[in-house]
Order: C-alpha cells, then structure tokens, then sequence
C-alpha cells in the first residue's frame, strides 16, 4: 500500500466545490479510473493497491458499482459548477485494471461517458498485465470503447523480472501485444531499469525485445526505492544492492540511443512515441496542468486549480459512497508562487519545453550558463522555450532547481 496521504484541508463531505471556483469551459477535462487489486505486490512498488488478504472488507466484485457511484457523484458535482465537459482522455490504472472482468471496466467506461460524454477522438487507455491479456478480454475493451492497451513488460530478462517480483512470463509480453493488435489497440509497453542485479546488457536485452514488439509507444522508468517497500526492506537488510545512480544514467543513454535508432522520439523525460499523435495524451494532460477527476481509492483529482484526494482503503471508499457522501480525504489549494514550481517541474521534463516567459527573472537570467553546460537545447532558448539536451534530461532535478532557487 502507499504512503499516507497528503496534508491538506478537510473536504466538504457532499464534495461541492468552492463557490469561488471558476472552470473554465475551454479547459481539457479527463478522466483516471482506478482499480486497487493486484494478484501479488511487486517489491518496488508503493501504489495505493492491495492483494486480496489485504482487501479487509472491500469486495473486488462489487467494485465496479462502487466506482459508478462516484461517477455520479462527480456528474452531480460539476453540474452544479456549471461545466460539464467531454472526456478527452480516459485512463483505467492501478494496481491491474485487467484483473477486473472485462465488462465491469466496459461498464465504468459507459457510466462515465453517459455522465460526461466523450471526445469522437479521444484516447481511452487500459493498463494490463501481460498475462491477464487473451484475444477475448481485448476484444471486449476495444467493443466497449478502449483504444488503447498499456502493457506492463518491465524487462524481458527473467531474473530481472524476479528481483522486481513481476510474475508475469516475458513471452506473454508477445501474446498481449498481437492480442492487443488484432482487437485494433493502440499499444504502450513499460520499463523499468536499474532492479538489483541488472547489467547494462540485460537491459539492452530488454530493449532490443521492447522495439522488436513494435509497439505505438514505449515508456522506460529508472527504478525507485521507495520507503516501505519490500525491495526498500531487503536493502536496508543488504540482502541486495540499490540502484547505482552511474549505471542508471548509462541504462537511461543506452535507452534513448536505442529507441532513437528503431524510430522512437523522447517527448517527456521517460516516454518516446513513433509519431506525436502516438504520444500519451492522458499524461500531457498531467504535464500541462489540465483538468481531470480521479476515481478511485487514493486517487487524486484536479479542477481549476483546486486539488483533492479519496481515502485510501477500498473499504473506506465504498463506505462513503454508501453513506452518501464524498470519498474525498482532503483537499488544497496551492497558491501562485506553489503553482509555478509545480509548472516548471512539469513542463521543463517535456519535448515541447517551458516557455521561458513562466520563470522569474531571476532564473532566466540563469539559463545562459545552462546552455554552456550543455544541459539546455540553445536554439529552443532563442525560440523562447527551455528544452532539455540528453545531458539535461539527466540533470532535470538540477535545472530546475537552478531556475527555481
């Protein structure tokens, strides 16, 4: 399970938005459908998602119900703030969404898109694990309106998979993919580089076996030793080693210099796409700072700039829901100097670069010496953005604290 919460202030029980608030209609709305349940927890992870010993009076099978049910609440909620907008993007995460029939997904689907409507071209994505995807359960989400499939490979070598605790057997990986494509899916595969015991040439391995998929879109994701993990346990136990920050930059170059080579360009930090209506439109819309409604145990959502966060437990979720009431825990409201760090921070981690208008003059005064150190592309800065270089890309933390200190 993760971490606590966020601190923040009470949210309103009945979960209406301040009367202050002002949305604007031109605004992109998605939408983040969470699905806590997962067969086994890998070792790294610290997502709010629990195995069934874990579930204390939450029920997997009725949680499809549970979740329309805020559906209707965020329906009732943004009518009376006067927006309704369509769906442009729509994502099912988790945990594994496909550890859920693929009629109760298709089910939450249709209840969001009959409160909200949905975009004609907009992007619904579902995260799956390779071994819960057949020709059938594909089929059904590409019927009920998915169009996109994000596969969780993580590596293609199996003792890498191990140290993760990925169960998952790497030649499903192949399966999920064609079942994927023959249901008309887009296709999205996940890494992660830098697990215990990993060399520099089996993440070339899984590399080479990711471009031979020829999936739409590839994401690769430097490894996290997150507090209160397993993998952070048995390090702290020296059981194994944690991820050494020198070869992670080396896997991260040898990823970009492989992903280039097969027809794959960066567009943020940890993601590359074959062309740019291939990129994830559900995450640019985290990056630009839109709005979207998380559903969900632990999900988070933002409108206007007002954020707010449900319980964690999926028994707690369910329980207000069935009292009438908000699954909100807490809500914020972060005020301008809190927003701007927060867009520099996002924004600077993307291919299409952070306007340089949106840095205090102090910082920009700083990005001459980060051109010179060859962490900021030169001729974006002359355009009046600031983009990264493969160096910078590296280095992101740094340059913004150099924009932002």
């Amino acid at each position: 399970m993760a971490g606590p919460l966020p601190l923040g202030d009470p949210a309103p029980a009945d979960g209406r938005l301040p009367a202050d608030l002002r949305i604007d209609p031109a605004t992109a709305f998605s939408a983040y459908l969470h699905v806590p349940f997962c067969r086994v927890r890998c070792g790294y992870c610290d997502f709010n998602t629990y195995t069934a010993s874990e579930l204390r009076g939450a029920r997997q099978d009725t949680y499809a119900d549970t979740l329309i049910g805020e559906i209707g609440l965020a329906r009732d909620v943004l009518s009376d703030a006067g927006t309704l907008r369509p769906m442009e993007t729509v994502f099912f995460g988790g945990g594994t969404p496909t550890l859920l029939p693929p009629g109760d997904l298709a089910r939450m689907l249709g209840a969001a898109i009959d409160a909200f409507g949905i975009a004609d071209d907009a992007e619904v994505t579902v995260e799956a694990n390779p071994d819960t995807v057949t020709p059938a359960v594909a089929a059904e989400l590409a019927a009920a309106g998915v169009t996109r499939l994000s596969i969780g490979m993580q590596s293609a070598v199996p003792h890498v998979l191990a140290a993760l605790d990925r169960t998952h057997r790497p030649e499903n990986v192949r399966t999920a993919v064609a079942a994927a494509r023959g249901a008309g899916l887009a296709v999205s595969v996940d890494l992660i580089y830098g697990a215990p015991g990993e060399s520099l040439e089996d993440w070339r391995e899984s590399l080479h076996a990711a471009t031979a998929l020829d999936p739409d879109h590839l994401s690769a994701y430097a490894l996290i030793i997150e507090d209160g993990t397993k993998l952070a346990r048995q390090i702290r136990r020296g059981e194994v080693h944690a991820p050494d920050d020198d070869l992670q930059a080396d896997m991260y170059e040898l990823a970009d210099a492989a992903l280039r080579d097969a027809g794959y360009d960066w567009y943020e930090v940890s993601n590359w796409a074959r062309t740019p209506a291939q990129r994830s439109r559900h995450n640019l819309a985290y990056w630009r700072g839109t709005d979207w409604w998380g559903f969900g145990p632990g999900a988070h959502s933002h409108v206007a700039g007002l954020r707010w966060w449900n319980v964690k437990h999926p028994a707690a979720y369910a329980q207000r829901l069935a009292a009438g009431e908000s699954p909100a825990a807490g809500t914020e409201r972060p005020g301008p100097e809190a927003s701007a760090l927060e867009r520099i921070l996002l924004r600077s981690r993307t291919a299409e670069g952070l306007p340089l208008s949106d840095v205090a003059p102090a910082g920009r005064t700083r990005v001459a010496g980060l051109i010179a150190d060859g962490l900021v592309d030169p001729a974006a800065a002359l355009r009046g953005a600031l983009v990264l270089t493969l160096r910078g890309r590296l280095l992101a933390d740094a340059v913004v604290r150099t924009l932002t200190d």
